[in-house]
């Protein structure tokens, strides 16, 4: 077993998981205690729906027509909090959109996006504050889950374009090219801590070259930062996100290692109890919108479309020049098999994972956007 450190930063304090248990201990999940009825449902037949086994880089995401799963609004209205850490990124634009064209209206659902750090979030979801976050499997999400948190995490957002270079840039120095760069020891920049799910491929790209999370030296910069940073040597290394590597792409002096696996999301949906056990009815009808709003408005290259383009740059509240210049993400609700289980290795390498490891089963659960599809395991 490995020896995990203890972060301060992600310790959640004993009184909280002791009444958060309490709360729910008495509580009788009705919704819980009897199979739920998987249904057909129009649009989504076999397309609706991958075999989270397929780990292929070229995957197809999932896919229904457009306009489906229909709704099925509740007998009544339910008001849902759900959390996200920003309203400006891209990934986050689905839920923008599905509460700006009335997607969660249509379910019988008023949902309020509120702006929240993980670190913040995370309680509130676990005590019922909140409904819903809208982050990643962090390595204080699976701490949680190790320490009683019924949190799971229940739909993916995005994997990225294969033309996209959003990720490990690093300066070369004389005599090194992108395919022979040794990492071991040089000063990384990044505004994402080594507890982020952005530590999964962090570790892959190094490792080819290397290093590891375990031998490079980090260094937490603002956002603004990063690539100041690694254009003026004050770091030798950096993870670039959208559309900021654009800055350093095609220059000679800088090379690419490496970004999020292809066909595989990171974040998502997490579900605390509130959705999990005592109203599956809305968690199912939350993740119908956001599957049809996918469906509807997401299916492709969405960024083809000018018209759109220019909604998305008013909704996101950033450049539209900014929006054109990367390319259109995979928006994919499903979750790949085995996600969890790399995301915890890289953990345990960076130092940030607490006890042991978290089984699937116990982190994730497939069944709420499997049932707004239709599909019956």
């Amino acid at each position: 077993m490995h020896t995990r450190k203890s972060i301060p930063a992600l310790l959640l304090a004993g009184a909280l998981l002791a009444s958060t248990a309490c709360a729910k201990e008495d509580d009788a999940p009705a919704q819980s205690a009897k199979p739920r009825d998987i249904k057909a449902v129009e649009g989504c037949g076999e397309n609706g729906w991958t075999d989270p086994a397929d780990l292929a880089e070229d995957r197809k995401p999932a896919r229904c027509d457009k306009g489906a799963p229909a709704p099925q609004p509740l007998k009544k209205e339910r008001k849902l909090v759900v959390a996200t850490g920003t309203l400006s990124a891209e990934y986050v634009a689905p839920l923008q959109v599905a509460v700006q064209k009335g997607e969660f209206k249509k379910e019988g659902l008023d949902v309020e996006l509120k702006v929240l750090p993980t670190p913040d979030a995370l309680p509130l979801l676990a005590k019922g504050d909140i409904d819903a976050q809208w982050a990643a499997p962090e390595a204080a999400v699976m701490n949680g889950i190790n320490g009683g948190f019924d949190i799971k995490w229940v739909a993916g957002n995005f994997s990225p374009d294969p033309k996209s270079k959003s990720g490990l840039w690093v300066r070369l120095k004389d005599g090194e090219t992108a395919t022979k760069v040794p990492m071991a020891g040089r000063k990384l920049g990044t505004m994402i801590g080594k507890g982020s799910v952005i530590a999964y491929p962090m570790s892959k790209a190094l490792t080819q070259h290397g290093g590891g999370l375990d031998k490079v030296d980090f260094r937490q910069l603002g956002s603004a930062d990063v690539l100041t940073a690694l254009e003026n040597g004050g770091v030798d290394s950096a993870w670039l996100l959208d559309p900021v590597w654009r800055k350093v792409d095609g220059k000679d002096e800088f090379a690419f290692l490496g970004g999020q696996p292809l066909g595989e999301p990171l974040g998502g949906a997490l579900f605390g109890p509130n959705l999990l056990t005592e109203d599956k009815d809305a968690g199912v009808a939350f993740l119908r919108a956001y599957v049809r709003t996918i469906n509807t408005y997401f299916a492709g290259d969405y960024k083809s479309d000018p018209a759109f383009v220019t909604e998305l740059a008013k909704l996101l509240k950033i450049d539209e020049a900014i929006v054109k210049s990367t390319p259109s993400l995979r928006m994919d609700w499903e979750l790949r098999k085995g996600t969890t289980d790399r995301l915890q290795d890289a953990y345990a390498e960076a130092g940030v994972a607490e006890g042991d490891r978290v089984p699937e089963d116990k982190a994730v659960d497939r069944s709420f956007y499997a049932e707004a599809v239709g599909h019956k395991n």
